[in-house]
């Protein structure tokens, strides 16, 4: 198993994660050719995922993995994902190392190298990625969507305020529902017609 080079301070490795952890919460038994795949795109080589080297144990010890990883992922107080972060840097990984391989130059490395357990490769992967987004973004630079009915996990790593929503369609609908709130609270119920500001005219009467 080979964390790339990333560039992206984290970035792909923790969308690795990302992908990794909403797929398994969307299908807690996603098989293991389904797992292969999702780590074939981002990076691991063919011989690595073959029936015979990452096997159906092995799917079982990633998937328990995963789940744990997304309990951090989904976590929205600062301090307590660092904690997390740090408990599995402590539990998973091995003094950070610089390597090279595959063409790539060198990069950090934090797993236990070729005879990594899966499991702990994504968890020690996983936790580096998250520490250098926290540490490079100054916050939190992942999160669940906060849309009622969504709470899809998500990676914010733009400038300006933190997002708090996975796409532009749930911001919407977020807002849309907060506005209609706000309406209900102000005493202005669905079949009431409010006053019109200054300036602007009231709809004909039909």
């Amino acid at each position: 198993m080979a964390d790339r080079q990333d560039p992206g301070g984290g970035f792909e490795a923790a969308r690795r994660t990302i992908e990794l952890a909403e797929a398994v919460r969307a299908d807690p038994a996603l098989p293991r050719a389904a797992l292969a795949e999702l780590l074939a795109r981002h990076g691991e080589r063919p011989e690595e995922l073959a029936p015979e080297v990452f096997t159906e144990a092995d799917a079982d010890e990633l998937r328990a993995a995963v789940r744990r990883m997304a309990e951090v992922l989904a976590e929205t107080d600062e301090d307590r994902a660092a904690g997390a972060i740090n408990a599995l840097l402590e539990e998973c990984a091995t003094r950070p190392r610089l390597t090279r391989h595959d063409g790539h130059p060198w990069h950090l490395h934090v797993d236990r190298g070729d005879g990594a357990q899966w499991g702990d490769w994504f968890l020690a992967s996983g936790a580096l990625a998250l520490a250098q987004l926290l540490t490079g973004h100054g916050r939190l630079a992942w999160g669940a969507c906060a849309a009622a009915g969504c709470g899809r996990l998500y990676l914010g790593t733009g400038t300006g305020s933190a997002r708090r929503h996975c796409t532009p369609a749930c911001a919407t609908r977020a807002r849309v529902a907060a506005h209609r709130r706000r309406k209900r609270a102000a005493g202005t119920g669905p079949g009431e017609r409010e006053e019109p500001g200054p300036g602007v005219s009231s709809p004909r009467a039909p």
